[in-house]
């Protein structure tokens, strides 16, 4: 969820028009890696030794593959079009059990890739056919939902891109994977977390990365309007992104397009989160735009783009809005209400599990901490009948901010006891200490569906449940 400041709120409407040039992509900026329809795609998790701190390469890091990808290192970005089928044949390669989490897709609950919830897990060489049709234009994400901690902190995190026909085509699109890595000063890796700070916020990486590099440089053309797709990754980290030397508006949050567009002051993207800008580029050769973190207080650089060429002259007040994606309307006067307090816990209930346990239970959500990956024999928090709307009202008791995280279907939101707030719709939002914050959730998909805190060591000592639709 955007926390939205003064400026942003007097500017939004002020920002409107059309723009939809046939401009090619800028050198240096790629579409990435285009997704398969019918045929399915190879998607291999492996493990490798990469260059990330640039200093020494460090062992033990996953990633995935594809055959269109072999070469690099970091995940690719996975493509596909909205209404059209997507297929993957996953192969896990690594030496533990794994799963491919389709993060912020409504699609059919067999496809989640939530291990015991919707799927058995995969084994080392064994394989997994994921097909759906994703109904949502935007930017999305897959990673793994076994032993979470260490397969996403080890790199298991990859965009994944759903394209709407119909969407305005830019002067280029940079996409960047912004996360952390727990490396020592050997650039091998340390301790995933400590308990102490588990507790707390959670415990932060040692290595700050956008595609797997510190501080990247792309080149864009100048005076150009360059779509930029943020997905903040990381397992703790929540980021306060700026711009500086460029101006930028948003035009998506978390894949679903906002309901005006709105000039870009300072967004917070927490984990899980995503947030889609175009941002003008600079007229002179050569001038740089730094994209910049300045969370808790000192910037920090996340990412550079360098202006090259003639400019084009283009302007942010040409930039219309993002077809809305099919939403059902949430019916208030019929709904039912949802309490979810969200609360330390000091009972010790988590078990071993071969999809990974810290060992702790820190977290809870209704006072229950979720014991391990089973949810057996825990009850729902709530059985929600198809079609009916439901009101979460999420109540955060805690000193601690948690980034919360529905699967399988989408949320609008509907008010807040601290901030104001617009009616996006969403995946997740970012539920601040002391905030109560209302959801609307029509149950149109069925099944057993996870909500659980996107801080993973959040996540994983027991702020997770599910609820279910029938």
């Amino acid at each position: 969820m955007l926390p939205l400041t003064r400026r942003n709120l007097l500017k939004a409407a002020a920002v409107g028009g059309a723009y939809a040039s046939g401009v090619a992509l800028a050198p240096g900026i790629t579409r990435a890696l285009a997704g398969a329809t019918t045929d399915p795609l190879l998607l291999e998790a492996y493990e490798l030794t990469a260059m990330i701190d640039g200093k020494a390469p460090s062992k033990g890091v996953m990633s995935y593959r594809t055959s269109a990808s072999p070469a690099d290192v970091a995940p690719p970005v996975l493509r596909a079009r909205r209404g059209e089928p997507f297929s993957v044949r996953f192969e896990n390669l690594l030496q533990e059990p794994t799963t491919v989490h389709w993060h912020g897709l409504r699609i059919a609950n067999a496809m989640d890739g939530v291990p015991f919830l919707t799927q058995p897990y995969v084994y080392p060489g064994d394989g997994f056919d994921y097909t759906f049709t994703p109904p949502d234009a935007g930017t999305f994400w897959y990673h793994p939902h076994c032993n979470t901690l260490t397969q996403i902190g080890r790199g298991l995190a990859g965009m994944f891109v759903v394209e709407d026909p119909n969407d305005p085509v830019f002067d280029g699109e940079i996409a960047l994977n912004l996360r952390d890595w727990r490396l020592g000063g050997n650039s091998q890796f340390i301790a995933q977390f400590k308990a102490r700070d588990a507790a707390k916020a959670g415990t932060f990486g040692t290595v700050r990365t956008a595609n797997w590099q510190v501080e990247p440089s792309y080149d864009a053309p100048a005076g150009g309007l360059i779509r930029l797709r943020l997905l903040a990754s990381d397992v703790t980290r929540i980021f306060n992104l700026r711009l500086a030397g460029a101006e930028a508006v948003i035009v998506a949050i978390d894949g679903q397009p906002v309901p005006s567009i709105m000039p870009l002051d300072m967004a917070v993207v927490s984990p899980g989160q995503r947030l889609d800008l175009v941002l003008r580029m600079p007229d002179d050769e050569g001038a740089t735009v730094v994209i910049e973190d300045v969370r808790p207080s000192t910037p920090k650089t996340v990412a550079r783009l360098r202006a090259v060429g003639a400019s084009l002259k283009r302007s942010l007040g040409d930039v219309p809005p993002l077809a809305a994606n099919p939403q059902a309307e949430p019916d208030l006067s019929t709904a039912t209400e949802v309490p979810l307090i969200l609360s330390a816990t000091a009972e010790q209930a988590a078990k071993d599990s071969i999809c990974g346990s810290l060992g702790y239970s820190f977290w809870a959500i209704n006072k229950v901490p979720y014991p391990g990956d089973s949810a057996d024999p825990m009850a729902p928090l709530a059985e929600m009948k198809r079609g009916r709307t439901y009101v979460f009202n999420l109540e955060n008791v805690t000193p601690h901010a948690h980034p919360i995280h529905l699967h399988g279907m989408n949320f609008k939101v509907i008010s807040s006891s601290t901030r104001k707030v617009l009616p996006l719709v969403s995946d997740t939002y970012l539920v601040l200490p002391d905030e109560k914050v209302q959801l609307a959730v029509v149950a149109d998909n069925p099944g057993d569906w996870v909500l659980h805190c996107h801080i993973i060591e959040h996540q994983k000592t027991g702020m997770t449940s599910f609820v279910r639709v029938v």
